[in-house]
């Protein structure tokens, strides 16, 4: 039998490589489609004439069952679905999208240098101390004390024989993503939405996975306010709305009380000004022309109130109106919070980089 080498070339991708790739790919489409499946994979196969990400040994067809047979989307009466695993899936290949873009100094994990009574374990040994947890305590050191100092047939074990691990102490807080589904978020030929859904997916995921104590909710502000969960965040569309920025800011403050962690921030995604509100009535009371003095001053009242809840406010700016800017420079200032311009390309990494800032802050 005859091996036939070919030479080895820097960018040679092997079949799993491949297909990993191109299932990225497919995340970041399904997000771009607002979860549809059927027009995700529609835009695939059109990518894959142009661009000739498909051949013989790996078909459009295969690919699809291989995403079948991988558990990330399943087929029901026809239709295909989104699993589990399918929205972990584009969650982590967001935050890797996200992360890939960090400066090297920005992308680490830092944690507290500090010792305490954390659930983290650390390599070193230390005496038990009241209020130690029993979990930490390493066994095999605790009893070599003992036997060390006793008499073979009077074998005592004392609490100063006692060692545990030392732990690393770590405080969770608690953070609301506020992100505006105005009309504007697609005006003009500009998808804005997008980009805010891949860093709310990677954000989920990177706290889910590294900072499993701290909390974080997702608040969507257009006309009104509502809370979604992270599974739906693929699916999360604009709409023909006003910016109502009092509401959302009204409802991540009230669920940042009910989650009571001592550290609570808000990171709010938008790119207008607030030109809506609800009257004492319940009635929407809506005005898209200049600052509205009436809808401007109820907004600011919120920002007081989480700076009041020692909640913190950080604004990323993804356009530059000039009323957007004026408003947010009064509105930094009632809340003593930050604000930033970010331009969709790098909105991930300065929300990415101000989150890790603030977690060494709160240690």
């Amino acid at each position: 039998m005859e091996i036939i080498y070919s030479k080895w070339l820097p960018d040679s991708k092997t079949d799993e490589s491949r297909l990993e790739d191109l299932i990225s790919i497919f995340s970041s489409v399904l997000v771009q489609t607002n979860g549809d499946i059927d027009e995700a994979l529609d835009w695939l196969e059109q990518m894959g004439i142009e661009y000739q990400l498909f051949d013989k040994d790996l078909t459009f067809g295969d690919f699809v069952e291989e995403l079948k047979k991988q558990g990330y989307i399943a087929e029901k009466e026809g239709i295909h679905i989104l699993t589990s695993k399918g929205s972990r899936k584009i969650r982590s290949d967001m935050l890797r999208k996200i992360f890939s873009g960090l400066k090297p100094d920005a992308s680490g994990f830092h944690e507290s240098n500090k010792s305490g009574r954390g659930v983290d374990k650390l390599g070193e040994l230390k005496k038990f101390e009241f209020g130690d947890q029993i979990s930490n305590i390493d066994l095999t050191s605790t009893l070599k004390n003992a036997f060390l100092k006793s008499d073979p047939n009077n074998y005592r074990l004392g609490e100063e024989d006692i060692d545990v691990f030392e732990t690393e102490h770590i405080s969770s807080c608690s953070t609301v993503l506020m992100i505006d589904i105005s009309h504007s978020m697609i005006l003009y030929g500009e998808d804005r939405i997008t980009p805010a859904k891949e860093v709310a997916l990677a954000l989920s995921e990177l706290i889910l996975t590294k900072y499993p104590k701290d909390k974080l909710n997702i608040v969507i502000f257009g006309d009104d306010a509502h809370e979604i969960t992270v599974r739906d965040l693929p699916f999360l569309t604009v709409g023909p709305f006003h910016t109502n920025t009092k509401a959302g800011l009204r409802l991540a403050r009230q669920i940042l009380r009910k989650n009571g962690n001592v550290n609570k921030q808000i990171f709010m995604i938008t790119d207008g000004k607030p030109s809506a509100l609800f009257t004492d009535d319940g009635r929407i009371y809506k005005n898209s022309f200049g600052l509205d003095p009436k809808i401007v001053n109820k907004t600011l009242d919120e920002a007081v109130a989480c700076r009041k809840d020692k909640i913190k406010i950080t604004t990323f700016m993804i356009a530059q109106d000039y009323y957007l800017v004026r408003f947010i420079e009064e509105f930094t200032k009632a809340n003593n919070g930050k604000a930033y311009y970010s331009d969709l390309d790098n909105l991930g990494q300065n929300i990415f980089v101000d989150y890790l800032k603030n977690r060494r802050k709160f240690n």
